[in-house]
């Protein structure tokens, strides 16, 4: 079910662009299937950004829930879960993104294994409708065509660490791969001047005092920046050059997305701000206040002109 539903629609998709683009150059296939993903995904990181600016946005009311529950755990779960609610912010609502994400990775890797392992899948593994069209009816029978490389300089086929050594350009691709997944972590993380890190929380915490867990998260989140780019890393690098430029690609078109979100985010905050400011009481004119409006003293002028009459 896995290979029919997943691994075999996003291995067309990717054949089909291949099979259409001038050139056919895989490399740049695979940055477009990229492209393509990321934009029908837009929806879905859209949503889980503004939810997770949101949700730091409320840190200061959360640490106010937890100064005024004072260790009451049950307490204190049942008013954040309501300040949520107030807020419109689902805490789950992050996880579908990263799931569909993560099954879009495996089964591209999945269907670009295929290729590696055998080149012949290109034609085999597509749909009969890609089969008829006239770039792998020409593949069918010129098979030494396929061109597995990024604009003809870096084989796509190899793996950065391979029997052979180092393969610098695959190698590259990796190193900013990964590169770019610190940076896309980066522009999620909250930054503040007085963010402690884990060492100093569990040294606090040795010497008595209690660990707020909003400072927890933030140390762990700050390590994690650095924990994610590490296992990119070793994870592209002994697998094809492929799956490394689809990282790199989606990488790159993340931060480009997260940064369009945020910006948008903050152009509403301050809309939103301008549009609810209320008057201060103090500046309030009395007149404003104690006279009514004009239509009834228009009315209330007219009854008494008719009474004298």
């Amino acid at each position: 079910m896995f290979t029919t539903f997943i691994v075999k629609p996003l291995f067309n998709l990717l054949v089909l662009i291949y099979a259409i683009i001038p050139g056919h150059n895989f490399g740049l296939a695979l940055i477009i299937f990229t492209i393509v993903v990321r934009l029908l995904l837009w929806p879905l990181v859209k949503k889980q950004l503004h939810q997770a600016k949101m949700m730091r946005k409320l840190q200061p009311e959360i640490k106010k829930i937890k100064a005024a529950t004072k260790g009451n755990k049950q307490e204190e779960t049942k008013l954040t879960m309501e300040l949520y609610k107030e807020k419109g912010i689902n805490p789950l609502s992050t996880f579908p993104i990263l799931i569909i994400q993560f099954i879009v990775l495996i089964g591209l890797y999945s269907g670009i294994n295929k290729i590696i392992l055998n080149p012949k899948q290109i034609i085999s593994f597509s749909y009969t409708s890609i089969q008829h069209l006239s770039w792998i009816k020409h593949l069918s029978t010129n098979l030494h065509y396929f061109d597995n490389t990024l604009f003809g300089f870096i084989d796509l086929s190899r793996t950065a660490l391979g029997k052979t050594g180092v393969y610098w350009p695959a190698m590259i691709i990796v190193i900013l791969s990964a590169v770019s997944q610190y940076y896309q972590s980066k522009q999620l993380m909250p930054t503040s001047k007085d963010q402690k890190s884990l060492r100093e929380i569990l040294k606090q915490a040795n010497s008595g005092k209690p660990a707020d867990q909003s400072e927890i998260n933030g140390a762990v989140g700050k390590s994690t920046r650095f924990l994610l780019p590490l296992m990119i890393f070793l994870f592209t690098v002994n697998i094809a050059a492929d799956l490394s430029l689809y990282w790199l690609a989606s990488g790159v078109i993340a931060l480009i997305q997260q940064g369009i979100a945020l910006k948008e985010d903050e152009e509403e905050l301050e809309s939103g701000g301008e549009n609810n400011k209320t008057k201060d009481p103090s500046k309030i004119k009395e007149a404003e206040i104690i006279s009514p409006p004009k239509t009834k003293k228009l009315k209330n002028k007219k009854n008494q002109k008719r009474r004298k009459k």
